[in-house]
């Protein structure tokens, strides 16, 4: 039976063999026990992805002794925006100009929160994130907020087994944040690619993808 020290290696081998630049791993632990997660960092892993902000917060209680870098990737909520502003190390899912707000006054005092903005990049009405033409505005917005540091675009884009239409979809979003730049922006992070779509996502040009069920097995249910 493989273990989660095997599967890590088998997906840091996925990556290493698709990318031509650095590529990080964010583990997406959410659903997962804290146990779990320090299987992970025994094997080597540091940064993991939560969503649910309670069940983040125990775990980090649970695991406090590690140097870990937690990632909130989940939908923001606005009553949960101070507890993500104080607990985390990066916020992947800021979508309007309240939250990214929300998230810097409640930031005070200490280091910026490393933030990339979510783009629903296909368009879904069941997904969040900013539009595409939301995003130059909302960019505009958080570079303005003393507590929070924009690093780059997000996406979850609709799953498809359709290699073309993967690549596809990560283009955008690269087209996005390159287009960004143009404009004066420093971004340096494309949060993009999962468990079966990594390679995709890095021949788009990702510099970080979120894995979770490729590392830790199949989903829990929530």
């Amino acid at each position: 039976m493989a273990t989660i020290a095997s599967r890590l290696q088998a997906v840091k081998q996925r990556i290493d063999k698709t990318a031509k630049i650095p590529v990080a791993l964010l583990a997406v632990s959410k659903t997962w026990p804290a146990e779990a997660i320090r299987e992970a960092f025994d094997a080597g892993q540091k940064a993991f992805g939560e969503s649910y902000v309670q069940e983040a917060l125990d775990k980090m209680q649970a695991l406090s002794d590690l140097d870990l870098e937690w990632h909130f990737i989940g939908p923001i909520q606005s009553n949960k925006a101070k507890s993500i502003a104080e607990h985390f190390d990066w916020v992947h899912s800021v979508d309007r100009e309240k939250i990214a707000k929300k998230l810097s006054d409640s930031r005070s005092g200490m280091p910026p929160l490393q933030a990339c903005i979510q783009v629903n990049i296909s368009g879904e009405s069941s997904k969040s994130g900013a539009a595409p033409e939301e995003v130059l505005p909302l960019a505009k917005f958080i570079s303005g907020l003393q507590n929070l540091k924009l690093r780059g675009l997000m996406a979850i884009p609709e799953p498809t087994t359709d290699v073309m239409r993967q690549r596809a979809r990560f283009a955008e979003l690269r087209r996005l944040k390159e287009a960004l730049c143009e404009e004066g922006y420093d971004l340096d992070t494309l949060s993009m690619g999962m468990s079966d779509d990594m390679e995709s996502a890095i021949q788009e040009g990702a510099t970080m993808v979120r894995v979770g069920s490729a590392i830790f097995g199949s989903r829990k249910a929530t």
